[in-house]
């Protein structure tokens, strides 16, 4: 936020200040209740709520059963940790290795009847060309006058019958490499359907659900069975958190999250990883899903726990700063009358010598809600000062207009903000 300059509005004449503040008291009038402004640390936060996750999936990693069958063997249990490719269960595999070999058999049979169709071609080839050499000389016997022309007609026929016969030969072979093709995609599909009946870890991770029991029939129709759960290495989380779209604007991806779980009594950090874009509406209220990937060493959090979240959006450390509640002061018409006409732009009621206020333009930075940073030039010759937050009726004016003594107090705070621990 660029700075602007700070304007001191032309005030009254001192001596009429006090004369009217003078006034005032002797009337019992109106006093103003103050804010210190100091150097402090001020943080804007986002406070959200969230799940703790394995990475890349909200659930775990299912293990499926993709045909059907007896469990025989589980070889993991709930928290076995396992690796990439490691055997995790068998499925009876009777059926599935005897359709197999069937069709392995198979596969050998249509070979063998491609080589058969091979040497059928050439015996056909081999006649062909017989009948071919019959017809040349038929017709070197005809045109001579040599052989009657019978003879040539029936070398004739014969020639052709043997064009014929290779050219269903060279037919029987593609239908038998076709059978053949069949049969491969038939014995791949059962060797893929045996090869299912041995489960395998996706991923390096640890079992956090089992579905099943050994002995137990699973029954896989469109849709794998779940057998087992896998979460993928929990030494890093993610953490799914639920953001409203009011506040969805002010996070980046990279920006500092720290958070708790009711489990533990201390705090974990971790950095904004993914902004997604699935917008969700319940009761007229829209939210996106941002995700917060943190370091998770010693495996304290478990997926499922819930997370109390803050998501530092901006930080300004050791800065002027003021309760927010001064920038919402505004004074009584009688008490801006006496400055004249005021200069535009947002102002700070600061409070003078004489216990009255004076106006001083300046702008806002970082909030956090209850402090908010004071921009303009010259800032940090207001540390120390006093901002009027409101009015407050002096006691003696009016017994009437005491405070209630059975009002609740505001909560006391100190003035360090409500920022989290500076960043190192």
């Amino acid at each position: 936020m660029k700075s602007k300059t700070c304007i001191g509005l032309v005030a009254l004449a001192a001596s009429a200040l006090i004369a009217g503040c003078g006034d005032m008291k002797k009337q019992g009038g109106v006093s103003f209740r103050k804010a210190p402004i100091s150097r402090t640390d001020v943080v804007r936060t986002v406070e959200a709520t969230g799940t703790v996750t394995p990475r890349n999936t909200s659930k775990g990693i299912p293990v499926g059963a993709q045909v059907n069958g007896k469990v025989l063997k589980l070889f993991v249990d709930y928290n076995s940790v396992v690796t990439n490719g490691q055997v995790v269960a068998l499925i009876d595999p009777l059926v599935y290795d005897a359709t197999y070999k069937s069709a392995l058999a198979q596969l050998h049979v249509n070979q063998a009847n491609v080589d058969v169709r091979k040497a059928s071609l050439a015996q056909a080839e081999a006649a062909l060309t017989l009948a071919e050499k019959t017809l040349r000389r038929k017709k070197a016997l005809v045109e001579k006058n040599m052989a009657p022309v019978a003879d040539l007609d029936d070398a004739q026929q014969a020639y052709d019958a043997a064009v014929a016969s290779v050219a269903s030969a060279k037919a029987n072979i593609k239908s038998a490499e076709a059978s053949v093709e069949q049969s491969t995609a038939s014995v791949e599909k059962a060797k893929a359907d045996l090869d299912y009946c041995t489960l395998r870890s996706p991923v390096n991770g640890i079992v956090i659900d089992r579905k099943v029991e050994e002995g137990e029939t699973v029954v896989s129709s469109y849709n794998a069975v779940p057998v087992l759960t896998i979460a993928e290495d929990l030494r890093t989380v993610w953490i799914e958190a639920t953001i409203p779209e009011a506040d969805v604007g002010n996070i980046k991806v990279g920006q500092t999250v720290t958070f708790t779980a009711d489990a533990y009594r201390r705090r974990f950090k971790g950095r904004v990883r993914q902004i997604r874009k699935a917008a969700t509406t319940t009761s007229n209220v829209v939210t996106f899903p941002v995700i917060i990937e943190a370091e998770n060493p010693d495996e304290m959090l478990f997926p499922g726990m819930t997370a109390t979240l803050s998501i530092e959006t901006a930080r300004e450390e050791n800065v002027v700063a003021v309760s927010s509640a001064a920038f919402r002061f505004r004074p009584k018409d009688e008490d801006r009358e006496k400055f004249g006409e005021l200069q535009k732009g947002r102002k700070l009621w600061l409070i003078t010598d004489s216990g009255y206020i004076e106006p001083l333009v300046v702008s806002e930075g970082v909030s956090d809600d209850s402090f908010t940073q004071i921009v303009c030039d010259g800032a940090d010759s207001l540390e120390g000062r006093f901002a009027a937050i409101g009015y407050e009726v002096s006691k003696a004016a009016d017994a009437d207009d005491a405070r209630n003594p059975f009002m609740p107090k505001p909560p006391q705070r100190s003035t360090k903000g409500t920022a989290p621990e500076p960043k190192k």
